[in-house]
């Protein structure tokens, strides 16, 4: 089996001076950074007294679940002469604080894709090859919790 290893930094930036001598004397603010790539500006959900100009951590899970998947779509689509041109994702996700039994969680998550593929691919392989791609992703086959896929696949005008 192949392994591959990941490393970022994450770094906190929003000590005002006080540290965490209390619930309300900090920001929530950190940069996730990596050699060679652009920061990503992070901080907790507003809910939670964060930054709402900044990713939080629920933003960034989502977004990796969508992209995921949307690189697994592709390389499916490419091998299987799937001609795709346009892909745009608007998915969405439910998480709970907590009902006493568990903590905070995400409940479920849903990929909304709108795909426009050439007029002579297969509309049907399009289709299916979201369910290949679903099993394929790596991120979605980490989590614990369920992923639907609501796409909308239509041919080039």
């Amino acid at each position: 089996m192949k392994e591959h290893h990941y490393a970022v930094t994450v770094n906190w930036i929003g000590n005002t001076g006080e540290g965490t001598a209390s619930y309300t004397a900090y920001q929530r603010d950190f940069n996730v950074e990596a050699p060679g790539k652009a920061p990503i500006l992070g901080s907790a959900d507003p809910a939670f007294r964060g930054n709402p100009e900044r990713w939080n951590p629920e933003d960034m899970l989502l977004a990796s679940i969508s992209a995921c998947h949307k690189l697994w779509y592709l390389h499916l689509c490419a091998v299987n002469s799937v001609n795709v041109l346009e892909y745009v994702d608007y998915p969405v996700g439910r998480m709970l604080e907590g009902d006493g039994q568990r903590k905070g969680h995400f409940k479920d998550a849903e990929l909304r894709p709108q795909v426009i593929i050439s007029s002579q691919s297969d509309l049907d392989l399009a289709r299916r090859l979201h369910d290949d791609a679903h099993h394929e992703c790596f991120i979605a086959n980490s989590v614990n919790f369920p992923i639907r896929c609501s796409a909308v696949i239509k041919h080039q005008d």
